[in-house]
């Protein structure tokens, strides 16, 4: 029983030793790279298996390099990381291309050998232009309502004054015409008194005569 037992698990593990190889080799012994092209600056490219197509799920270890057209330029090595927005396949860099015309060349050495190249070019994005915050002007001044009241109480104390004045006025007028008569009283009076006095005197120098 015990033989039949250990017979058992030696060929299971045969069966699995055979197997993995086969599993493995099933994808092919290089990868697909496809350069897609850019996305803001960003190189993108989709890494698959030669064979089947599958896309590799496997950490990629790859570099990438571009030189511009003219030759005047070089960017990179730059490194590839997932891009989710186009899994499973996708990849992308971290790093942006500054505008113009490049030659983008992909080397991948694990999980397997592979290698794709493309031009792309990358445009001039202008900058968003910059809108002019609007100035809140101030508001115009709005006329108390207790402006007409102060005119209103003005007239008042005006009309106040002018009574208070014109009472003055009339004091002085009175003042004056009491002094005239009293002048004029007293000169009728003294006129009175020489008069009264002249005929006295008369009076005794008749009598003497």
């Amino acid at each position: 029983m015990r033989i039949r037992i250990v017979f058992s698990a030696a060929l299971a593990a045969l069966g699995l030793m055979f197997l993995l190889p086969v599993a493995a080799h099933a994808h092919g012994d290089t990868v697909k790279v496809v350069v897609t092209g850019q996305r803001e600056g960003h190189v993108t490219a989709d890494v698959t298996w030669e064979n089947d197509g599958d896309a590799v799920e496997e950490a990629v270890a790859a570099t990438v390099n571009a030189v511009s057209v003219d030759g005047s330029r070089t960017m990179g090595p730059w490194r590839l990381v997932r891009d989710t927005a186009a899994a499973p396949a996708g990849w992308t860099t971290a790093e942006a291309l500054p505008p113009g015309s490049w030659k983008i060349s992909v080397d991948v050495g694990f999980p397997s050998l592979g290698h794709g190249d493309l031009e792309v070019a990358v445009p001039v994005v202008d900058p968003a232009p910059v809108t002019p915050t609007p100035v809140a002007s101030a508001p115009a001044p709005v006329p108390s309502a207790a402006a007409p009241v102060s005119s209103s109480a003005s007239a008042p104390a005006a009309s106040s004054a002018q009574g208070t004045t014109e009472p003055a006025a009339d004091t002085d007028g009175y003042a004056v015409w009491w002094t005239t008569a009293g002048v004029a009283v007293t000169a009728v009076a003294g006129a009175a008194v020489g008069l009264l006095l002249r005929r006295r005197r008369r009076v005794r120098l008749d009598r003497l005569n």
